[in-house]
């Protein structure tokens, strides 16, 4: 006979377990989400992902970017697989418990399979100790999350050398293209430019589905995940930086037009931010870390859609709107970009094995108020960094300079993407 105490532990420690068969209902529904069919391409992000590795996949990247329809296709080369969604609201009372009782579905479900797809699985706490437990056991594990951190914080912890990164992004031109059924010409690359690579929106252009995704990042990935509660103050924040992309900022310069009592809130916000990939900053290169640390930063969003829909006055500049694009493709390849700024400025200094290795300004059309100023700031960097070759990024142009016997390569956008 059970004494009272022991009822009530009983019931403290099982108040919020969920019934077996309501685990079953979620995850024959969410198969069934995985028999829809929406238009779908293959992502280039593909071709690099190992099913048969023995660690870890771990697929990053901004909410709505296509991470579920990735998860499908990879699916599809397997006969056999367990898939579940956490990003489910009924499984908002999932402990590390009922992971035994996913396990008792799956095979009742679906019979004995080695690969198991989980989507956004960083809701749940202790949820690496899950995928140690079945990587321990042979077992293929390919994890999708829409923050960073949140998944690679436990991962460094528990599954140090164990995991592989990929990061997702929404379309690149080439994707956009195919996706639109389109051909490569002027129009497109200038529809591209302003509509970004988001497939729904991409479905109805309503701007109001760009206005509610940024919303819900801001909402679900930052203010509920990180417990903050000034919600109006970051979106005040991260729209101002929307409007101001390409441009130079400060911590303490946000700190003051925002009225935040402590810089370290607005260093937190930030991270915040880059961690759920909605904007990244950049440093002014310089030798001293220091330095670095302290100059200006520059901002850029990962989408220009969803920047013109959120901001007050990006739309109408076509030449950031072009840096902002030439931003994202380089970051999909490098995380170290830099600005360079000595006696003129330099857009982008890409930064790999501890040397810098090229040198980019980016200029939606040259004329004469513009030309001499974009052609020197690149110079001074080649220069600086002792390059013998540079490009200048634009929409349509195309041309060759040698000075002082280096090279400067004028190339259009399309162009220099494929080369």
């Amino acid at each position: 006979m059970f004494t009272i105490i022991q009822i009530c532990i009983f019931v403290s420690n099982n108040r919020n377990m969920i019934r077996k068969e309501d685990l079953r209902t979620i995850i024959r529904e969410q198969y069934l989400t995985l028999k829809e069919d929406p238009d779908e391409i293959p992502r280039t992000s593909l071709e690099n992902i190992d099913l048969e590795s023995r660690q870890a996949l771990i697929v990053t990247g901004v909410r709505r970017c296509g991470k579920s329809t990735i998860i499908k296709q990879l699916m599809r080369r397997n006969p056999g697989f367990y898939f579940m969604t956490f990003e489910d609201l009924r499984l908002s009372d999932f402990e590390p418990g009922d992971f035994e009782r996913v396990e008792e579905v799956f095979a009742e479900e679906y019979g004995n399979c080695d690969f198991y797809f989980l989507d956004e699985i960083q809701n749940i706490t202790g949820w690496e100790k899950f995928i140690r437990q079945k990587l321990d056991q042979g077992r293929k594990v390919i994890i999708t999350g829409s923050n960073a951190h949140l998944l690679s914080r436990e991962l460094g912890t528990h599954l140090t050398g164990r995991h592989l990164d990929y990061e997702l992004f929404p379309f690149t031109y080439d994707e956009y293209l195919a996706f639109c059924k389109i051909g490569n010409t002027a129009d497109s690359f200038m529809d591209y430019l302003s509509h970004g690579g988001f497939p729904e929106f991409l479905h109805n252009k309503k701007r109001e589905y760009l206005q509610t995704l940024m919303t819900d990042i801001l909402i679900r990935d930052i203010a509920v995940r990180r417990g903050i509660r000034n919600v109006k103050t970051l979106k005040e924040i991260a729209v101002f930086l929307m409007s101001n992309l390409g441009k130079e900022f400060s911590f303490h310069s946000l700190r003051k037009t925002f009225s935040i009592g402590a810089v370290t809130t607005v260093i937190e916000y930030m991270s915040f931010f880059e961690e759920c990939y909605l904007l990244f900053t950049i440093s002014k290169f310089d030798y001293s870390l220091k330095k670095q640390a302290y100059n200006p930063k520059k901002v850029y969003a990962i989408d220009n859609g969803l920047a013109i829909a959120n901001s007050l006055s990006f739309s109408s500049d076509t030449g950031r709107m072009l840096e902002n694009l030439v931003f994202v493709m380089l970051r999909r390849k490098h995380h170290e970009i830099y600005y360079f700024r000595n006696e003129r400025e330099c857009d982008f200094v890409i930064k790999e094995r501890g040397s810098i290795h090229l040198v980019i300004q980016v200029c939606a059309k040259l004329n004469s108020d513009n030309k001499v100023r974009e052609i020197e700031g690149l110079f001074e960097a080649m220069v600086y960094f002792d390059l013998n070759e540079g490009y200048l990024l634009t929409i349509d142009e195309d041309d060759e300079l040698i000075r002082e016997g280096r090279l400067i390569r004028i190339v259009s956008f399309r162009k220099f993407i494929a080369a």
